[in-house]
């Protein structure tokens, strides 16, 4: 990073500030800093949608997918496009819930104010660890950015000379941040600066493309007679056809058809109880037009932007196939590219600051999350633990200073967790499972008046129970679980090779396998001579008695195990990759299985001798090598037991034929199904709650919401006093069901939207597609 780059960053993190302070002298009371004053048109509450959806993760996610998958690779954060048109019918119920906490939506729909409480609980466990996924991928592709000087300066700090401890210093910088203009500013501050960031994070998405199209014509090209468009010719020259498959194709074993919609269905029953839904959701919005075209406008917009990362992600496998960083860790694919193409970039013979622009860009990912899942978490603390339990009678403006303090501890929880885990993957798709204790509840509730309280809770025990705490505990009053044969399984290793023309990115890329071989040689085999010589002297002394047997037997057992790791870090090591030329026969391989099945992880017992054994199918295109390691009942588990499964061993499913992605696809109904069948048959066994409850919690519902809140609330009253004032448009009249029949405008904003979804992938086809 050059000087320009530093007053970049620090422009920006200054404006933030400056926004922050600026909307904290128009905050009287709790409606003003938790929701606005409900006063958002359109363009703020695109980019609220925009900035609250879109992590510092995704760019990140998408760029390693793509890298280690081609075009399918899209999926790790497009999975979300055809939950989006659903984006058009939720955006009002927002609007007319008229609560601050989708805790006080719980508390009025099933009359429980401990069923805040829990829903509270969930909200601040969810945001910790999804909040933590953000810190934890930021801190990741910032070193490339920094650059080694600024990296080893900032580690030196807290006196480390581990690159790795960068994340010491990150992660608390951007959290006092993001603390200084949230917790000052409230969600008014928060959208403002959701405008900016959203500006930022378009940019971000689309900044690398024609730098990187000119990187190319300048590194392979012609740069005198060829346009930036030539680039788009060079990258398929070295990029086989296999990654530009946006389905199916032999690169596409992380993201299959059915694993895609598995997620976008746990999506689709998940998202609605994510807490910030009820600001950017649509319950700050002026109106119920601006709730839900802001909405699906916002989400729409990081669908565009999705599809310019995983563009930008192929450019730079052609670009940088050789990279070494890249073929480490594909999580620094975005850094890296960010730095070798952007710190070219000069105007007038002036080093520019882009490399600076492009991290204020991923903090704005971060930070435009970050403030609304900050506001939304201490909002619920504040509404549904403080006000009714510790301080009822406080004043709007104790309120407001509770949600400042109770917005330090999301910041704080979700940092100690990045730090702690350091897992994006892990912390992700944690937080997304842990949605669906609230999902039937919620749904259930919102349509069938037959939901009760107690079937409402139950449900929570249960999902909590099944899918938490008893796979946690179970292992550990029943240990012989661990051992169980029919549980210390795994699934088979299948290994589909794919034989055809190496191209030129496959030359660079084995040029980097190659290098990474040489620097882990360089290591591996003077430790393990080391290693050899030591124990050799250590079993010299203890057979010649030079020192206490006691004391050499000491000394020999550290050799031999000094000498046995070298072993194993040699023998792991392999054989040294072969030099390949594009136009050579080259063998594309995935490897899927060897994933323990039943419990989060397997080890040997003992010295357990490896079993193989192969099964082979193939066809004109490839071969498939299919191979079971270590015999059954060798194995001892740990971490959880996976429950779900063995709903299917009973159904007499062979699970150890299943590759990775069905496992997970397979993980998924019990989660999402189970709830609801729980739901529905406890509610028809406990009482239902009280007639004028409901009578008020369905009419408010189908009252649409006044911009003018006078009139609004004379409306709600009128409503109040009829409860039956809007029966007539009931789906399933004289029925539990609270279905509205939907009206023209429902009809025709989701079938647009839903013709929207397949631009984006004709979009995305189309582009990948330029100079094919």
């Amino acid at each position: 990073m050059v000087l320009m780059d530093y007053v970049v960053l620090v422009g920006y993190f200054v404006a933030m500030i400056v926004i922050g302070v600026a909307c904290a002298l128009r905050i009287k009371k709790q409606e003003d800093f938790f929701m606005g004053g409900r006063g958002f048109g359109k363009l703020l509450q695109t980019f609220a949608a925009f900035g609250a959806g879109t992590g510092a993760q995704d760019p990140i996610n998408v760029g390693r997918t793509t890298w280690t998958s081609g075009l399918s690779g899209v999926w790790s954060a497009l999975m979300w496009l055809f939950v989006t048109p659903f984006y058009w019918i939720f955006g009002v119920w927002y609007r007319r819930m008229r609560h601050i906490t989708l805790g006080d939506w719980f508390v009025e729909r099933y009359e429980s104010q401990p069923m805040g409480v829990a829903y509270t609980v969930f909200g601040f466990s969810f945001y910790v660890f999804y909040l933590s996924t953000m810190f934890s991928a930021i801190s990741k592709v910032a070193a490339p950015l920094l650059g080694d000087e600024t990296v080893h300066y900032l580690i030196g700090l807290i006196g480390s000379t581990d690159p790795d401890d960068l994340k010491f210093v990150l992660v608390p910088i951007i959290s006092l941040v993001v603390i200084a203009y949230g917790v000052v500013g409230g969600l008014a501050a928060a959208y403002w600066t959701d405008l900016i960031q959203g500006v930022c994070i378009i940019v971000l998405s689309l900044i690398l493309i024609p730098y990187g199209l000119w990187g190319l014509v300048v590194k392979f090209g012609d740069p005198a007679t060829q346009s930036v468009m030539d680039g788009f010719t060079i990258m398929h020259e070295r990029v086989t056809p296999e990654n530009f498959q946006l389905f199916g194709g032999p690169l596409a074993g992380e993201f299959p058809l059915h694993f895609i919609v598995s997620l976008t269905l746990l999506g689709l029953i998940g998202i609605v109880v994510q807490p910030h839904f009820i600001a950017t959701g649509g319950g700050t919005a002026k109106t119920e037009d601006a709730a839900r075209i802001g909405l699906v406008t916002g989400n729409f917009l990081k669908r565009f932007c999705t599809i310019g990362w995983a563009l930008t992600a192929l450019i730079v496998l052609a670009l940088l196939a050789d990279s070494v960083e890249i073929s480490k860790d594909p999580d620094q694919a975005w850094g890296v590219a960010s730095r070798e193409i952007l710190s070219t970039v000069t105007i007038g013979g002036v080093s520019f600051g882009l490399v600076g622009l492009m991290l204020a860009c991923l903090l704005a990912a971060l930070m435009s999350s970050a403030d609304c899942y900050m506001l939304v978490t201490s909002a619920l603390l504040v509404k549904n633990i403080y006000a009714p339990y510790v301080n009822p009678n406080a004043s709007e403006q104790t309120y407001v200073n509770a949600g400042r303090i109770a917005g330090l501890s999301i910041i704080l929880g979700a940092a100690s967790v990045s730090l702690m885990f350091y897992d994006v993957f892990a912390q992700y798709k944690l937080a997304l499972e842990v949605a669906v204790v609230f999902a039937a509840p919620f749904w259930i509730g919102m349509f069938w008046r037959r939901a009760t309280k107690w079937a409402a809770w139950l449900t929570i025990a249960v999902s909590l129970a099944l899918f938490f705490v008893v796979p946690a505990l179970l292992p550990k009053f029943m240990p012989g679980l661990l051992t169980n044969a029919d549980f210390a399984i795994t699934n088979d290793i299948v290994t589909t090779q794919t034989t055809r023309e190496a191209s030129l990115a496959d030359q660079a890329r084995r040029d980097a396998q190659i290098a990474i071989w040489d620097e882990a040689n360089r290591e591996a085999a003077p430790r393990l001579d080391n290693a050899w010589r030591d124990f050799g002297k250590a079993n010299a002394a203890r057979i010649e008695g030079d020192i206490p047997d006691a004391a050499s037997l000491a000394i020999l057992s550290t050799a031999t195990s000094e000498l046995l790791a070298a072993k194993e870090a040699v023998e792991t090591l392999g054989s040294r990759p072969e030099p390949i030329q594009a136009g050579d026969d080259f063998t594309d391989t995935f490897t899927s299985g060897g994933k323990a099945i039943y419990w989060t992880t397997l080890k040997p017992i003992g010295d357990v001798e490896k079993v193989e054994t192969k099964r082979e199918a193939s066809d004109d295109a490839k071969t498939i090598t299919i191979t079971a390691r270590y015999a059954e009942g060798s194995m001892r588990g740990g971490g959880r037991l996976n429950l779900d499964y063995m709903l299917y061993g009973l159904l007499g499913m062979d699970l150890k034929r299943a590759d990775n992605a069905m496992l997970t696809t397979l993980r998924l109904p019990p989660r999402m199904f189970t709830p609801f069948v729980v739901m529905i048959l406890l509610s028809l066994l406990t009482k239902r709650g009280t007639k004028d409850a409901l009578d008020r919690y369905y009419v408010k519902m189908k009252t649409p919401v006044d911009p003018d809140p006078e009139e609004d609330h004379r409306q709600l009253q009128e409503s109040y006093a009829n409860p039956g004032r809007y029966d007539e448009k009931k789906l399933f009249p004289n029925t539990n069901i609270e279905i509205q029949r939907p009206n023209q405008r429902d009809i025709v904003g989701f079938v647009i939207s839903v013709g929207v979804c397949f631009a984006f992938l004709a979009l995305a086809y189309l582009l990948v597609n330029i100079g094919a």
